[in-house]
């Protein structure tokens, strides 16, 4: 259909008669429609460590997380060291090491758009290659290390 991004097509749900929006490439399905100017999304799997001076320093983890920026981003250079030796996936370390609570999807985050995601991690993940892991990215939230898988 024209007037949509590549990739997506206009669909009817079943259960609703509805239209929705369906995009083959990606498998994201919404109810409003893409517009022609639309940016691509990524998808991309993070492991996150918090320190005191996160913007809030707990997690499923952990109450009250106590380690310092420094602690912190040592962990995520140990983390880092694991996963590029093969010794281990990010997956498989964010699932019991992440802080975040997408730990429990293996630290996938799914897909998202420009203005998101917090604006470092953003311009991080927006900047990997598919299947290429970052340096360690600072927020507001902590330190990632984060992994674009589409």
């Amino acid at each position: 259909m024209s007037g949509l991004p590549p990739g997506w097509e206009e669909k009817v749900s079943k259960s609703t008669g509805k239209t929705y929006y369906f995009n083959r490439r990606t498998n994201e399905s919404r109810w409003d429609k893409p517009s022609e100017g639309e940016s691509d999304k990524v998808r991309a799997s993070h492991l996150l460590v918090k320190h005191t001076e996160s913007r809030r320093p707990s997690s499923w983890k952990q109450d009250k997380i106590t380690r310092s920026r420094d602690e912190a981003l040592e962990i995520i250079k140990g983390y880092r060291g694991r996963i590029e030796s093969g010794e281990i996936t990010l997956e498989d370390l964010a699932s019991t090491e992440s802080d975040c609570s997408s730990a429990k999807n293996k630290g996938d985050l799914g897909f998202f758009g420009p203005g998101q995601m917090q604006r470092p991690f953003e311009e991080a993940t927006f900047a990997l290659k598919i299947g290429e892991l970052s340096e360690p990215v600072f927020t507001d939230s902590g330190i990632h290390l984060i992994l674009r898988t589409q």
